[in-house]
């Protein structure tokens, strides 16, 4: 196990009525607050009134931000910190899923910052010395967003899609209810479980090969979405099974599986080139990618974690290790074809002739990938094999 500094600060208000816990919590770090929110659906499912409510209740005085569209842009963020700025705002209350979290928390950074937001991505995370309080409510579980310090932007101007990571950044409290994710789409959902498998992937397929007790976690996170993803699918208001996939999305990105250990974000790397250019659904990019990924770094070096995964994870038998490795990834095709999931980038709408351009952006800050290291010329083949 590699060294680590250990930190998860988020404090969680879990369950059926959490959101009670906003007024007081907010009360901590200040009376003006900016409301950052996505594209109307918290005004008809009433989670607007009630968060407003809130507010003037506790004599708040609230600016808002709305229409956060999903892979959040540069543009949006940069009305955020003026919105800020010119409101002496002093803590920011996100509410919706992570696209919505994570340009809260780009304005929050940006706020602090002299230049210009996207400088953040480019400069990288040293950049970041200080970020505005936030609170965040969740609306979707998926990205893991409300209890890590990650943040994900697109700049629509260069068509890149980039992330940093600060702990300045993790909220300072983060409601959820699970009750709130009962109107999410089917579609939506499944993005979501997908993003959440593929999280936990990211790190459980690394190169430190001691992390027992990080990879026990990993299998049983997984599990549980291989449980609840088809189920909450089947029963959009199943309580039981939406609180496993959200406190799941929680686990898999809050720091817990990735302490101790090198972690790979290859696919994630592949997919933000993808969406960037073409806008697709980070999760239905990644069910898209991984298959291909596995297929395509799968070797004698990396047959053993394969294998580990095919047996702990599905449940594969056999003393044949390439046939048990091989039903594992095949396996995990099948379950997130189970979801809905598209096969092919073909069938999103996406042009062959865009290949090498996305290429070429995912390896633009160099190659990517841990548990395999991948160049251009590997991400273009998983991007022409997947399509």
């Amino acid at each position: 196990m590699l060294d680590f500094k250990y930190m998860v600060s988020t404090k969680i208000f879990f369950g059926r009525n959490s959101i009670e816990y906003l007024g007081e919590e907010l009360k901590r770090y200040g009376t003006r607050i900016l409301f950052v929110y996505g594209q109307g659906s918290i005004k008809k499912t009433g989670l607007y009134d009630s968060v407003t409510d809130i507010f003037m209740k506790n004599n708040i005085i609230f600016h808002e931000l709305s229409g956060v569209q999903p892979n959040p842009r540069i543009s949006h963020v940069r009305q955020g910190i003026k919105l800020c700025r010119e409101h002496d705002i002093e803590c920011i209350v996100a509410v919706g899923g992570g696209s919505v979290i994570d340009s809260a928390k780009t304005i929050a950074a940006g706020f602090y910052h002299d230049g210009d937001p996207w400088d953040l991505f480019v400069i990288g995370d040293s950049s970041i010395k200080k970020a505005l309080p936030l609170g965040t409510i969740l609306t979707f579980a998926g990205t893991g967003s409300e209890m890590n310090g990650n943040a994900v932007i697109t700049n629509e101007e260069t068509v890149e899609k980039l992330a940093i990571h600060h702990d300045a950044l993790r909220p300072r409290f983060s409601i959820l209810d699970p009750t709130y994710t009962f109107s999410v789409p089917k579609n939506q959902t499944a993005a979501g479980t997908v993003d959440i498998f593929s999280h936990i992937l990211e790190q459980y397929f690394s190169p430190t090969t001691d992390a027992f007790v990080q990879n026990r976690m990993a299998e049983s996170l997984l599990k549980t979405c291989i449980e609840y993803g088809p189920l909450v699918l089947a029963e959009p208001a199943n309580y039981e099974a939406r609180a496993q996939l959200m406190w799941t999305s929680s686990l898999a990105l809050n720091g817990i599986l990735g302490y101790g250990r090198l972690s790979d974000w290859a696919t994630h790397g592949i997919e933000h080139a993808v969406s960037a250019v073409y806008d697709v659904t980070h999760g239905v990019g990644l069910a898209i990618l991984t298959p291909y990924w596995m297929q395509y770094v799968f070797d004698e070096e990396t047959k053993g974690k394969f294998v580990e995964y095919a047996r702990n994870v599905w449940g594969i038998k056999g003393t044949n290790e390439d046939v048990v490795a091989k039903k594992g990834m095949e396996k995990t095709r099948e379950f997130f074809s189970c979801l809905g999931m598209p096969k092919t980038l073909r069938e999103v709408g996406i042009k062959e002739n865009a290949l090498e351009s996305m290429a070429v952006k995912t390896v633009l800050h160099g190659a990517v990938g841990k548990f395999k290291k991948l160049e251009k010329h590997d991400v273009l083949t998983i991007l022409k094999n997947a399509f």
